[in-house]
């Protein structure tokens, strides 16, 4: 992870390397929207730090919401098994 520390990576890598969407560059987007969450804190900053146990909270279309608890960073983007590894959703209410 050049240059950044092993204990954590930037939102839209992440975000990538979990396969939340196809390109890095719409992550980035999708950050920089203002309407993601770290541990209930908004954020528009693509290079906001995510580490292990952070809790992200994703929009989704359609108006729903996914919220995420990160599970592991990786150093590469994976196979769609590997990608799944990286999280786990938190239900609604839970």
């Amino acid at each position: 992870m050049s240059d950044e520390d092993r204990s954590w990576q930037r939102l839209d890598k992440f975000l990538w390397h979990a396969r939340v969407m196809r390109q890095r560059s719409d992550c980035a987007r999708l950050a920089e929207g203002g309407l993601l969450r770290i541990n209930r804190q908004a954020t528009d900053k693509p290079h906001a730090k995510v580490r292990v146990g952070d809790v992200i909270t994703l929009p989704l279309p359609g108006g729903d919401v996914r919220v995420i608890e990160v599970l592991a960073l990786a150093e590469r983007r994976g196979p769609a098994t590997a990608a799944q590894a990286l999280y786990r959703v938190i239900p609604e209410g839970g």
